[in-house]
């Protein structure tokens, strides 16, 4: 048995779908497991719409949550020429035949079998006309000869035997009235080119898989073995496209999904082992295999995404954390200026609280890189007599203070509580509103030891009336 050989192949004619994404990642994830090789295979044959910032983004995505493909990317349209002698030789050896359907014609076959309500099958008209009878002004489309009789049994790594009647696969086109390929002929020629032994895709490609099958037994060639993976829904149970939310992985390295906790999510989206949830890359193609893939769609759920996101947020180690959350700031939000950067990396133990994600985390730091902010007319109430004199007394209390560190502060804000009749709340929403702009955020001394004795004295001296 050749060594196992896996590979992806997206058409660069949008950005990548997650559902892409998670076909990806088993392949490589089974490749690696056994020892093997995952290649990446861009299919950019449809020129009309194959665009290089797709192809683009596609490496790019893949890159971001890890999957690592060997070697150059495969580039489909660079193979044409062979492709098209392969279409020919199917032609020579009388597995396929010219076609000289017009495009009405073949619409009425269409309409008809609409009006029936039964599939379309090409009627196989001419499959066994001798070319002499053939018309000399239409330039005939190649069909490939499917088998009339009996069934076929694809025996499939995830779906078990999947049995079907050869005469429901059509004569499928091989070669356009254009000369050009179409996917069936392509995809297969191109996996037996690079010695693929697994296929492992969405199971909406279970027709095409007979059909390719077909092609590998009229050229003589070893066939793989394929599995068909459930597709994914949307949470209301639909079959999740391009068009949804959350579809492709921008939409969820804008809001600062980490590709680790994505990578997990999708590994469990309609894989187990055992009752593990969390899988470090290492366990994740350790314990990957066919057996746990479920043979019903998963929904992708946007909850547990978040939750799958916290949970790596707080477990992290805090470096590594901090070198994703600047990348994420700089990429998405804004520069985080030099001088606050050690701030930020110091207090991350309390911003991380509660933030499901890494947007959530700059929102909670934002009042330690802005220098000015306004108060709104609201919160402006809460800026009442007594909270200014509690703020001027706070101001002047912490001037002298030689460590500013929680147990030096706390005796000063029990000392206002007292003074002013008060309770926490009094004393920590004003000194909060001031230093911050919002009423809401983190605890008031960590937002004091954050910023330090100078930056508090700073902001709360420009905002004393």
């Amino acid at each position: 048995m050749s060594k196992v050989a896996t590979r992806f192949a997206p058409s660069p004619t949008g950005p990548l779908h997650i559902g892409g994404v998670r076909t990806a990642l088993f392949n490589w994830l089974y490749s690696k497991n056994q020892g093997g090789k995952f290649y990446l295979r861009i299919e950019d044959t449809d020129k009309e719409r194959s665009k290089e910032e797709f192809k683009n983004q596609i490496i790019n995505s893949l890159k971001w949550i890890g999957v690592e493909y060997d070697g150059d990317e495969y580039i489909q349209s660079k193979q044409i020429n062979n492709h098209i002698e392969i279409a020919n030789e199917l032609l020579k050896k009388g597995f396929a035949y010219k076609c000289y359907c017009s495009n009405e014609e073949i619409e009425e076959q269409k309409e008809r079998a609409r009006q029936k309500k039964i599939p379309y099958i090409y009627n196989r008209k001419w499959r066994d006309v001798d070319e002499k009878d053939a018309p000399k002004d239409v330039k005939p489309v190649i069909r490939f000869k499917s088998k009339i009789e009996g069934t076929s049994i694809l025996k499939d790594l995830v779906q078990g035997d999947v049995e079907i009647e050869n005469n429901t696969i059509e004569d499928f086109v091989i070669l356009r009235n254009d000369g050009t390929p179409t996917y069936n002929l392509s995809a297969t020629v191109d996996d037996h080119n690079m010695s693929m032994t697994h296929i492992i895709r969405g199971d909406d490609h279970k027709i095409n898989t007979f059909k390719q099958i077909q092609i590998y037994l009229a050229m003589g060639w070893d066939v793989p073995q394929f599995a068909h993976i459930p597709l994914i829904h949307t949470i209301d149970g639909k079959k999740l496209s391009k068009r949804d939310n959350a579809s492709t992985l921008d939409d969820y390295s804008k809001i600062g999904i980490i590709p680790d906790a994505l990578r997990n999510y999708l590994l469990r989206l309609g894989w187990s082992y055992k009752d593990k949830e969390i899988f470090t890359k290492e366990e994740s193609i350790k314990y990957f295999n066919f057996e746990g893939i479920g043979k019903s769609p998963s929904k992708l759920d946007m909850s547990r995404i978040l939750s799958m996101n916290e949970h790596y947020i707080k477990t992290l180690d805090e470096n590594f954390l901090y070198e994703n959350l600047i990348n994420y700031c700089e990429e998405y939000k804004e520069k985080i200026p030099e001088e606050k950067k050690s701030s930020i990396k110091s207090s991350l133990s309390f911003l991380k609280n509660k933030a499901k994600t890494l947007e959530d985390i700059f929102n909670n730091l934002k009042y330690i890189i802005v220098d000015e902010f306004l108060i709104s007319q609201e919160d402006l109430k809460i800026l009442d007599e007594t909270a200014k004199k509690i703020i001027k007394e706070f101001n002047s209390k912490i001037e002298n203070l030689s460590e500013f560190k929680r147990e030096k502060l706390e005796p000063i804000v029990n000392d206002l509580i007292a003074n002013h009749n008060t309770n926490f709340k009094g004393v920590g929403q004003p000194l909060r509103l001031v230093l911050t702009g919002s009423k809401f955020g983190p605890g008031i001394y960590d937002i004091l030891i954050s910023l330090g004795k100078n930056e508090v004295l700073k902001r709360l001296s420009s905002k004393i009336i």
